[in-house]
């Protein structure tokens, strides 16, 4: 049996994404339990994906609904706490107009002190509202966030699972390291995806470049940052027979940086 091309007829991602029928799964775990590399390969896939799942995930502030609750709560002063009413025994000759200058400054201080208070609650309760509306504003763009994550994983698992698209596995050059990422490249569209599993972080003026070794010439297939999540489309190229990653100036090279090549993989 050919197990490269057991492995690229995606028969592993579809097993690993439960889409086969129950005697296609059994097959597959008779192949399993006779080829230990195809037992590896599946491991591998479904680590890929393990990975995918766990970079899309976005967690919500614990304490965001206790603190909008706690915002619009209706903080009252205590009953009767406000102030304390004193009794004044009246003079039987007190004039009139003192009786009704008293309760012109009563009349006032209750009018201030409800003023007062209902432009506090006013200023609260609108204090409120504009938190409200700023938690709204930000579980929104979460939401948004969340559906473009969601989005892309569904293309990735698409792209993974597709027969038409080859992974090849570009392991480290140098001996010591443990950097690794993959290829999926359809040969038929001439498409090339990237998945990073662990590549070291670059100074500001460097970047990770792809290239294809097609008759033995290296060809550029772009550009990459070290923490890109999920898939990367990267250029297209037809009769690749090796994939690899070589760190360069920003933007990129023209060619090569064959003493800074770090992961390499040849197609199957």
């Amino acid at each position: 049996m050919d197990i490269k091309e057991y492995i690229s007829s995606g028969i592993l991602e579809a097993y690993a994404l439960d889409g086969l029928s129950s005697e296609e799964r059994r097959g597959v775990e008779d192949m399993l339990a006779q080829y230990p590399e195809l037992r590896a390969e599946l491991n591998a896939i479904e680590e890929g994906l393990e990975v995918l799942a766990l970079e899309t995930a976005i967690t919500p502030p614990s304490d965001l609904g206790a603190s909008i609750l706690s915002q619009i709560e209706d903080k009252e002063a205590p009953v009767g706490a406000a102030a304390e009413t004193k009794v004044v025994a009246m003079q039987p000759k007190t004039s009139v107009w003192a009786y009704v200058a008293a309760a012109s400054i009563a009349l006032a201080a209750i009018a201030s002190f409800l003023a007062y208070d209902y432009h506090t609650k006013w200023q609260s309760a609108q204090n409120a509202f504009a938190q409200l509306q700023a938690n709204n504003e930000l579980m929104a763009s979460q939401y948004n966030q969340v559906n473009q994550k969601l989005e892309q994983l569904e293309d990735d698992i698409e792209i993974i699972g597709n027969s038409d698209f080859q992974r090849v596995n570009m392991g480290a050059v140098n001996e010591g390291d443990n950097y690794t990422a993959s290829i999926y490249w359809n040969a038929k569209t001439e498409e090339a995806f990237l998945s990073i599993q662990n590549l070291k972080q670059l100074s500001e003026e460097q970047q990770y470049q792809l290239w294809a070794i097609v008759d033995g010439k290296p060809v550029d297939m772009g550009v990459f940052d070290f923490d890109v999540k999920g898939l990367l489309k990267m250029k297209s190229v037809a009769n690749a027979a090796t994939f690899a990653v070589t760190i360069e100036p920003k933007g990129g090279s023209v060619n090569p940086t064959l003493e800074a090549m770090q992961v390499a993989g040849n197609v199957g």
